[in-house]
């Protein structure tokens, strides 16, 4: 059976990697970079005003003139003006030009307004530069501002806007299917009898799947009929990048999916994995490059595979660089009384001095979907037998 991190290297080898399309910069947030994106012009491409106030020549101001004479008001947006005399200022606004002669701001709070004379306070300094932004002192043209691989967040797309970058080229959204399978599954809100219970895996993967970005969903859910499951799996598997099924993967008699998907052309690259929970997790590719990732049907397995393996690897099928894995401290005693490697719930506290620890959400079961309220993710233990205690340093998974 492959460890976890063997289940990430397979996956890795079998990944196919999405095509480029070119879209509008406002749709672009979450996307992954597909080209690098150079700075347009120097930033700020101005000596800018970073106060509103008056602009002056520092050296006159300096040599006692510190009685000035408003030129003119120059807004941000406005083409620079030029000081006539330096006894002189011009009134200016945040982001504008720093007009033609002028070396220094002085804020309003510091100047009192007579009569279109502007008069300096007593504990006003006036220094070359001074609340001016230089031209290029954030980078100059021609930059690398970001780079092919880089994930579309909101600081990035800003960035991608002041090099004036409508269109740009991002990682297509794969075509996702989420499909649960079991004839005991009933949706919310439908009549339910006693033996039967609420379909809800589906609605926490596609729900996942959204938070991250993946808008291209589907959903379908199966009866544990093997002709109806073979059916819409090839339907699926043609139609979609992408399948995340849940349910049907183990050992148990209506457990068909295994087997449909082998008969269905869909190539095995590996059946269970050395964990709990999630174990009889399932990972096969197609021939045209389809990517099937079916995850055992009880809630926590379901929801710790698909953080563990499904997301970081439609991430890599994008193209984003990789993530550097995120550590934390236990903040609570773990038993590990397996030999497989352990994913435990957590949620994450900040103590009084700003430490954060992740404080271990012991479940029931891994059906027990209850436990999972308020958690931030799951921490990655070793195998046992042993006893993890407080403050043991390890691997982080986030919802």
């Amino acid at each position: 059976m492959l460890s976890p991190a063997q289940a990430d290297e397979f996956i890795g080898r079998h990944l196919t990697c999405l095509p480029i399309e070119s879209l509008p910069l406002a749709q672009c947030a979450g996307a992954v970079l597909r080209e690098n994106i150079y700075a347009e012009r120097d930033q700020p491409p101005f000596d800018r005003v970073m106060m509103d106030g008056i602009a002056v020549d520092s050296t006159a101001v300096q040599h006692g003139n510190r009685r000035l004479h408003i030129q003119a008001t120059q807004a941000a947006g406005d083409p620079p003006l030029s000081l006539a005399k330096p006894t002189g200022c011009i009134e200016v606004m945040t982001g504008a030009v720093v007009p033609s002669g002028c070396d220094s701001v002085v804020p309003s709070e510091q100047i009192t307004v007579h009569s279109r004379e502007a008069e300096l306070s007593p504990h006003a300094s006036v220094e070359p530069w001074q609340n001016v932004h230089r031209r290029g002192t954030d980078t100059r043209q021609g930059a690398l501002l970001l780079s092919a691989g880089s994930r579309l967040q909101a600081p990035e797309i800003a960035i991608a806007a002041s090099a004036g970058m409508a269109r740009i080229r991002v990682s297509s959204q794969p075509m996702l299917a989420v499909i649960s399978t079991g004839s005991e599954l009933v949706e919310p809100g439908e009549p339910i009898l006693p033996h039967q219970i609420r379909r809800s895996n589906a609605y926490a993967v596609v729900a996942a799947l959204r938070r991250h970005g993946f808008q291209r969903v589907a959903d379908d859910h199966l009866l544990d009929d093997a002709a109806e499951i073979k059916q819409r799996l090839k339907f699926h598997l043609e139609t979609h990048d992408v399948l995340v099924l849940t349910g049907g993967v183990s050992v148990g008699k209506f457990d068909f999916v295994p087997k449909v998907l082998d008969e269905l052309g869909v190539q095995t690259v590996f059946h269970k994995v050395a964990q709990r929970p999630g174990r009889p997790m399932w990972f096969g590719v197609t021939g045209s490059g389809a990517t099937v990732f079916a995850l055992p049907g009880n809630p926590v397995s379901t929801s710790v595979c698909l953080s563990r393996y499904v997301l970081p690897a439609l991430f890599a099928a994008m193209g984003q660089d990789p993530v550097a894995p995120e550590k934390m401290a236990l903040g609570g005693e773990v038993v590990n009384a397996t030999t497989l490697t352990l994913f435990t719930p957590i949620r994450i506290e900040i103590d009084d001095w700003g430490r954060a620890w992740a404080i271990p959400k012991l479940t029931n079961t891994s059906g027990d979907f209850n436990a999972l309220a308020r958690t931030d993710g799951f921490v990655e233990l070793p195998p046992g037998p042993n006893k993890f205690p407080k403050g043991f340093v390890t691997r982080l998974h986030r919802w």
